[in-house]
């Protein structure tokens, strides 16, 4: 069963000792000398990049003057951080900068995505899924079949009912659609279940036309924008812009970031063919495969 997992409340955990490290008056820098910690621990921990022991959390906690109310409820924190999500289960293949992205995407309400150079790893098939992975390399096919298995263990999300699924909208660039991987069986089983997975309810996949010109989102690559749910009596995750390259990602949540990015969206909204027209480009791109 698809969960949140530990990533969500890590980085809670992280934003809440940062605000009360600056409410304080305290420089990263400065708090780090006091614990005797180094500015990359300091700047895991409040990015919600790595799990944080209960008295590291008490020991911030007093130096920043935090009452002992919150203080309990930090170490709460602590301590749902250090259950591990389903996904601990792959091990390697999941590299600590995703980990955290894997836990957003399952506690998420809301995907947009548009992606430029890959079918979204949410609607890969195998096939197109293991030749994704066969590109990086030093690969072996141990750890292809584990990446693949772990791609395909998420996509369960979008079959989930409770907590209910998250909505998924794509939009792709038809380049991306007549890019073909060694197997073409394999790739036209990958643009036949692109469509129809955009039937489904909650999903929605629409193509940006080789047509178009430059654009806003020209310069953004891919990206995923992630809205949350409230949970309870606390705050929803704010909106988070993903973006991921071939050594990390970026996790932007800062208003003005998120705003860019919604702005790029609306942009590629407005450039995209409608649901039908975008069906009927991916069944002409299948039935040119097959007569080629």
């Amino acid at each position: 069963m698809i969960e949140g997992g530990s990533s969500v409340p890590r980085r809670q955990l992280g934003r809440y000792l940062k605000k009360a490290r600056e409410e304080a008056g305290v420089a990263l820098e400065a708090a780090a000398n006091e614990l005797e910690w180094s500015r990359a621990r300091m700047y895991r921990i409040e990015g919600g990049q790595t799990s944080v022991r209960s008295h590291d959390v008490v020991a911030m906690c007093a130096l920043y003057g935090v009452a002992k109310e919150m203080t309990e409820v930090l170490v709460s924190l602590a301590k749902e951080s250090k259950a591990k999500g389903w996904w601990h289960a792959y091990g390697d293949v999941v590299p600590a900068w995703f980990e955290l992205y894997v836990g957003l995407e399952a506690a998420a309400s809301r995907l947009r995505q548009y992606e430029s150079s890959l079918i979204p790893g949410l609607l890969q098939t195998p096939e197109y899924a293991t030749a994704v992975y066969r590109t990086r390399p030093g690969t072996t096919d141990a750890e292809v079949t584990q990446a693949v298995a772990l791609r395909l263990e998420r996509q369960r999300l979008l079959a989930r009912r409770r907590p209910k699924a998250p909505e998924l909208e794509v939009i792709v660039d038809e380049a991306v659609l007549r890019r073909p991987i060694a197997d073409i069986e394999g790739m036209q089983k990958q643009l036949a279940h692109v469509v129809n997975a955009s039937q489904k309810p909650g999903v929605s996949v629409r193509v940006l036309p080789s047509d178009v010109g430059p654009h806003r989102a020209s310069a953004a690559g891919s990206f995923v924008i992630l809205d949350f749910p409230s949970v309870g009596t606390r705050q929803p995750e704010p909106t988070t812009v993903y973006s991921e390259n071939l050594t990390g990602a970026l996790y932007l949540d800062k208003p003005g970031e998120v705003a860019t990015y919604a702005d790029a969206w609306e942009t590629l909204v407005a450039l995209a063919l409608g649901a039908r027209e975008s069906e009927d480009l991916v069944a002409t791109i299948i039935k040119e495969s097959v007569d080629a």
